[in-house]
C-alpha cells in the first residue's frame, strides 16, 4: 500500500491518502495537547506508545464483536485504517464519577456509577465540544436514530470488555470517549483508544495513569503510559 497526500492533521495524528481509496495512514505524532489546544508540547515516544495502544485495543474489541476501522501495524507510528464518514458526535463513557462531570453536577471524584452514564457531545473544538442529546443528533442529521442505536449498543458492549480487560491489569476504567463512523452502510468504531482519550486509575492507589497526569501536570505522562501497556501486556 501506497502513501499519497496528507488529508487532514489534527492535534496528535496525521491522515495519509493511499492508492486505496477505502484506506488511510493515519500517522501518530508525539504531539500532546490539552484545553482545547491551549497546552501543546511534545513528549518522546507518545506516538509510538499511542500507535501500539490502539491497536491492541482495537484488536481486543474486534475480536469481542465490535467493529472497528483498524487493520494492521505499519511501523511504530503508524498504522493502516478502513477510511470512514465520521459521525460528529463523541459518545463518552462514565463509569466512575471524575472531571467535569464533578463540576457539573456537584458529585465528588472517585463516586462509582452504577449503572455508567452515556454522554453525547458535539465534535466541534470551535465550540469546545459541548454537550449534546438525542434530540440535537436527530434534529441537526448528524445520525439517524438507528445510527444511534447501534453506537449505543456498541459502546455499552465495548464498555463491558474494557471494564474487565484493565482491571485484570488491576486498573479502573474511569471514563473514556469513542467516536464512529460509516463504512459501505456499517457503523465503525473510529478515531483511537489510547490514555488520551480515556482516565485510568490503579485500582489499589487511585494514581492516575493517563493524560491528567499532562493536564494536572503531574509528571511522568509516557511513563504511565507505558506502565499501562506493561500490564496489559503491550509493552514487555
Amino acid at each position: 500500500m501506497q502513501k499519497l497526500a496528507e488529508l487532514y492533521s489534527g492535534k496528535a495524528k496525521t491522515v495519509y491518502t493511499t492508492d486505496d481509496q477505502d484506506r488511510v495512514i493515519i500517522h501518530f505524532r508525539d504531539d500532546t495537547s490539552a484545553f482545547d489546544g491551549q497546552k501543546i508540547v511534545q513528549l518522546p515516544r507518545k506516538g509510538m506508545v499511542n500507535n501500539k495502544f490502539n491497536a491492541f485495543i482495537m484488536q481486543r474489541l474486534a475480536e469481542e464483536g465490535v467493529p472497528t476501522h483498524f487493520e494492521r501495524l505499519l511501523s511504530d507510528n503508524e498504522s493502516v485504517f478502513k477510511k470512514l464518514q465520521m459521525i460528529p458526535v463523541e459518545c463518552v463513557v462514565r463509569n466512575i464519577a471524575a472531571g467535569s462531570l464533578c463540576r457539573r453536577l456537584g458529585i465528588e471524584e472517585g463516586r462509582p456509577l452504577n449503572p455508567a452514564t452515556l454522554e453525547f457531545f458535539l465534535k466541534n473544538d470551535a465550540l469546545r465540544d459541548p454537550m449534546i442529546n438525542e434530540y440535537h443528533i436527530r434534529t441537526f442529521g448528524w445520525a439517524s436514530d438507528a445510527e444511534v442505536e447501534r453506537m449505543k449498543e456498541l459502546t455499552f458492549r465495548a464498555n463491558h470488555i474494557l471494564q474487565a480487560l484493565f482491571l485484570e491489569a488491576d486498573i479502573l476504567l474511569v471514563d473514556y470517549k469513542l467516536e464512529f463512523g460509516r463504512f459501505h452502510g456499517e457503523i465503525v468504531l473510529g478515531d483511537e483508544f489510547s490514555p488520551d482519550g480515556c482516565r485510568l486509575w490503579d485500582a489499589a492507589t487511585r494514581q492516575k495513569m493517563d493524560k491528567d497526569r499532562f493536564r494536572q501536570d503531574l509528571g511522568n505522562v509516557i511513563e504511565a503510559y507505558e506502565e499501562v501497556g506493561r500490564r496489559l501486556g503491550i509493552f514487555l
